[in-house]
């Protein structure tokens, strides 16, 4: 009976070396996926980067005397063929307020589309005290050509900005939308 060939040492240390490489790759592409969910999370938790905060818990008081301005702005990925303006005009509220504005999105292609979009405030230090009772951020949006919706954003600014000395001062916010092309299951942008 012939001897079995005999396999160089370095052959299994080559081979437990591309099993961890493997390993390594397999890892970094399940975290390239789970780096959007994770940011977002992050930042609504955080208020990093103006990301404002997302609750289903009115406010509990109203603080007279500290009027705040909220501007709205609105915009669209030019690979989105949607018109996307903010109805209303800017208004002025104490904090605690509940307020409800629109945003307006049309599809001004000649195809069906779908959108999603993502959002901040500034000054960006006043996102942790922007409160979204009810909004349609990240959520898919689809659109048959030339049609028009209405899009509802309910929320308050929390009293605390005004005892927090770093946002004592913010008398003026810009709510921000910015929409995307979603193609495939998967944002464009």
């Amino acid at each position: 009976m012939p001897a079995a060939p005999h396999m160089p040492e370095n052959a299994s240390g080559n081979r437990r070396i591309l099993a961890i490489l493997v390993f390594v790759v397999i890892g970094m592409v399940g975290l390239a996926y789970a780096s959007v969910p994770l940011y977002q999370l992050f930042c609504q938790v955080t208020g990093y980067g103006g990301t404002t905060q997302v609750t289903s818990d009115n406010a509990v008081e109203v603080v007279a005397g500290h009027p705040v301005k909220v501007r709205f702005d609105a915009n669209t990925n030019p690979a989105l063929k949607w018109r996307f303006e903010a109805v209303d005009a800017p208004v002025t509220l104490n904090p605690g307020e509940e307020v409800v504005i629109n945003y307006r999105a049309t599809n001004i292609g000649d195809t069906v589309t779908t959108g999603t979009s993502t959002y901040n405030v500034t000054p960006v230090k006043a996102g942790p005290h922007f409160m979204k009772l009810d909004c349609f951020c990240f959520i898919e949006q689809t659109l048959q050509p030339g049609e028009s919706v209405l899009m509802p954003v309910r929320f308050y600014i929390d009293p605390d900005i005004t005892r927090d000395d770093k946002t004592a001062d913010v008398d003026e916010i810009i709510l921000s939308y910015t929409f995307f092309e979603v193609l495939n299951g998967t944002e464009e942008s």
